[in-house]
């Protein structure tokens, strides 16, 4: 009796509605807020993307000023990897993590709290330098000095809140670590646990080797913006080169984060939807770890083009190259997962298996511009553009997507409409092909990217790019 008058006042302690929300320590209301808020800064980074189409859907300019597009598509980028993406995977990971491991709860659940309310700042101050006189950040996503080291007073702002969501992101992956590690529940071997838990773990490490890396690389563009320095000014001794090798080290760990949840994703519903287990989980996890580790040894194909020593570029190409052996190696296992199962095509196993083929695409775009004299063609045109794209939309999104339909009826109670799954499906299937496959072709014809006018033979592909892009936007509506 006392236990039941003890739990009433906890009741009662319990703060309603609003502060309930921001108080909260729960991993399922924290993985609640994370989508909630990943799928609003979807809508706004996606915006930008239709700003971004409507400006390139014919030659000349309609719509923006050159300055005000390469503000975009800085913005998009930024609010799509570091907004969207990556905060729906932490959203899912706080959601299921606990309950795949048999845990009660995140190791650290207020340091969860935090970890999240940390990205409404830092995405508030990011938008809020479009508002500037001097407008917000157009260096493009990567934040290439001499270009970022120009322009207006935006640049210490869009620094300070990539700081801020790479902090979100290292505590967010010290509380992963710690709750795998510590709190599986009796008998659950590493070995024993669920694919998708083995692929957090993995991206976790992965986000506190690498953040602190753009830490560093974009502190040093703020002091030789504001304080003397010369890391990245060639008229002081430094070397903008400089930049692009440690943002690289980086940035080419940080597409894998966006991108080895969704393999846990992908492996956790296509064995549930072909009623059969996953083929090779050894193998799995080990290709998850090796792509992981050779990860930190490709940066430099980012920058095929620099003048890098004919042996550097080599070892880079080559590296490249190998990353394919074990991404072959899970679409096997999924391919083979699905060979001769009792496959239904529900909602969730559509994004899976547009996943595996749209994904492998991408990844075939990739080999080709791992090919050093190769990529000194396809290098900054639309065909890297289709690439990352076809990694990281269907890939990514894709993935994020399947994951919600998949659990949404575990965390809710609620049966989502199947009919409208299945149209959402393939608007979004039929959207993002019309977008992006174009562009290899406008890209291998030798369009560059990042620019707000063209050539006239551009336009025919281009028109079908931007009528494709308004379709996938529309149908996320």
């Amino acid at each position: 009796m006392s236990a039941n008058i003890d739990h009433l006042k906890e009741e009662h302690h319990q703060p309603s509605g609003l502060m309930r929300w921001i108080t909260t320590t729960n991993h399922k209301d924290i993985g609640s807020l994370y989508l909630w808020f990943s799928l609003l800064m979807f809508f706004v980074g996606g915006l930008m993307a239709l700003v971004i189409r409507a400006e390139l859907f014919q030659p000349g300019l309609q719509f923006v000023v050159p300055g005000f597009f390469n503000q975009m598509t800085t913005m998009h980028a930024l609010i799509m990897i570091f907004g969207a993406v990556m905060p729906a995977f932490v959203g899912l990971a706080n959601w299921q993590l606990p309950m795949m491991i048999g845990a009660p709860d995140m190791a650290l659940p207020r340091l969860n709290n935090w970890s999240f309310w940390i990205l409404p700042f830092a995405f508030t101050m990011l938008l809020s330098t479009l508002f500037f006189e001097s407008g917000g950040p157009a260096a493009g996503w990567t934040l290439y000095p001499p270009l970022s080291l120009q322009g207006g007073n935006s640049m210490p702002f869009v620094i300070f809140s990539l700081h801020l969501l790479g902090a979100s992101s290292i505590l967010g992956a010290i509380n992963v670590i710690a709750t795998i590690l510590n709190m599986r529940a009796p008998g659950m071997t590493l070995m024993k646990m669920p694919i998708f838990v083995w692929t957090w773990l993995i991206t976790a490490f992965l986000l506190i080797a690498s953040m602190p890396v753009l830490a560093g690389a974009i502190t040093m563009l703020l002091t030789d913006r504001f304080y003397g320095t010369s890391f990245f000014t060639a008229a002081g001794g430094g070397d903008p080169v400089l930049f692009q090798h440690i943002f690289w080290f980086f940035g080419h760990p940080e597409v894998y984060i966006l991108i080895l949840p969704a393999f846990g994703i992908v492996s956790t519903i296509i064995p549930a939807f072909s009623r059969k287990k996953l083929f090779g989980y050894d193998s799995m996890v080990y290709a998850t770890a090796s792509i992981a580790l050779l990860s930190f040894i490709v940066w430099a194909h980012h920058m095929f083009t620099v003048g890098m020593p004919l042996a550097g570029e080599i070892f880079f190409m080559f590296t490249t190259m190998l990353i394919a052996v074990p991404t072959g190696v899970k679409v096997f296992n999924w391919v083979t997962t699905m060979f001769k199962g009792s496959i239904t095509y529900e909602t969730p196993m559509l994004f899976a298996i547009a996943f595996v083929v749209l994904f492998t695409i991408g990844g075939f775009s990739g080999l080709m511009l791992a090919i050093t004299p190769a990529d000194f063609q396809y290098h900054d045109t639309y065909f890297v553009v289709a690439h990352f794209h076809y990694v990281l939309v269907p890939g990514a999104i894709f993935s994020i997507m399947a994951a919600v339909y998949y659990w949404i009826p575990k965390w809710t109670g609620n049966m989502y409409d199947e009919r409208l799954g299945r149209l959402h499906f393939w608007l979004s299937f039929t959207g993002v092909n019309v977008t992006f496959f174009p562009q290899h072709f406008i890209g291998l014809a030798g369009m560059p990217r990042r620019y707000p006018d063209y050539a006239l033979q551009f336009a025919d592909w281009n028109m079908v790019s931007s009528v494709g892009a308004f379709l996938f936007g529309f149908s996320q509506l």
